[in-house]
């Protein structure tokens, strides 16, 4: 929550402060995947800006909406994201919609696959 500096500050609901949003809904391209390509634990999704981020651990039904496209692609070499992490890499030509945080830990999380 954000107000303006020239606004004085009133206890209770206000109309000067506005939220402010710290993640944005983007699409992403699968790029690889931790764990075993028939269940996966997390994708590395390559964002707009051409980063490779390891998403968070994916729930149950996203991993089983994303291992089919896993597995009918050949594993190439490990890969490695942007923070240093490990992953198998593999490109499935797969989309999926992520949250991308903006802070200064920004973190990946897959909401659904396109």
């Amino acid at each position: 929550m954000a107000k303006s500096g020239r606004s004085p500050y009133r206890a209770g609901r206000s109309s000067s402060w506005k939220k402010v949003r710290h993640a944005e809904t983007i699409d992403a391209e699968v790029v690889g995947f931790t764990g075993a390509a028939g269940r996966p634990r997390a994708l590395a999704v390559r964002l707009p800006d051409g980063r490779v981020a390891l998403s968070q651990r994916l729930g149950a039904q996203l991993a089983a909406q994303v291992a089919p496209a896993l597995v009918a692609v050949a594993p190439a070499a490990r890969g490695r994201a942007a923070g240093g992490e490990s992953f198998t890499a593999a490109e499935s030509g797969l989309l999926v919609e992520v949250l991308a945080g903006t802070t200064r830990h920004a973190v990946v999380t897959v909401t659904r696959v396109r």
